[in-house]
């Protein structure tokens, strides 16, 4: 697995501070058990953290080592096979487990999921125990096309299987989509298989169509 979308900078920086909730901490983590690039971003991220703390007890960087390190973590992350240690790792060899970060909220494997219906060909599992924000694992079958609609405020997404494209590219296994209230995109997934995804957002999506605004008191989305 090797993901080709990635969080933003700021996301990791905020995850390394530990300034996320625990249902964004929860999706970064789950994407950070597969990428190795992210992980190597992060370790990055951590030694910046490090530096900043030192120059404000009084030890200064060097002149433009601030710079040079932002600049280098804005880079597009490198297909790094970094062995910089990850939050948890997902077992290799067991195919129905979720990733590890993911445990506490849904369970540890795939096939003892209780999905909800909340529409045609679309399920969903809203985690228990998280008391700010929202995390759900959605469900959509294959080839189907979800409303058109913007965020309220921040989403971030993981794609755990299958796939599906929108404006912003095509999303697999592995791929986050962090996403502000200045996106408006229509997933489609693609044919073959279900599309399973981990998503937390801190506010309601904010749909384009009638019906679908109609509908979203009773699925919550």
């Amino acid at each position: 697995m090797k993901p080709h979308h990635h969080p933003d900078i700021s996301t990791l920086m905020a995850y390394s501070s530990a300034s996320l909730s625990s249902a964004f901490t929860a999706v970064v983590a789950a994407h950070l058990s597969v990428c190795g690039a992210c992980r190597e971003r992060l370790r990055q991220t951590d030694a910046i953290g490090g530096q900043l703390l030192s120059q404000r007890d009084g030890l200064a960087l060097s002149a433009g080592a601030s710079e040079r390190l932002m600049a280098k973590l804005k880079a597009e992350p490198s297909a790094s096979t970094s062995t910089a240690t990850a939050p948890s790792t997902p077992r290799a060899d067991d195919p129905d487990a979720l990733p590890m970060p993911l445990w506490p909220y849904f369970g540890r494997s795939y096939r003892e999921l209780d999905w909800k219906w909340i529409g045609p060909g679309i399920h969903h599992i809203r985690a228990q125990g998280v008391r700010e924000d929202h995390l759900m694992l959605l469900r959509v079958a294959p080839g189907r096309s979800l409303p058109m609609h913007t965020h309220g405020s921040n989403e971030l997404t993981m794609i755990l299987r299958g796939a599906y494209d929108d404006r912003l590219g095509h999303f697999a296994p592995g791929d986050m989509a962090d996403l502000d209230c200045d996106i408006e995109h229509q997933p489609v997934t693609s044919p073959g298989v279900p599309c399973i995804c981990v998503a937390a957002t801190d506010a309601p999506l904010m749909f384009s169509g009638w019906m679908a605004r109609m509908l979203q008191p009773f699925v919550r989305l």
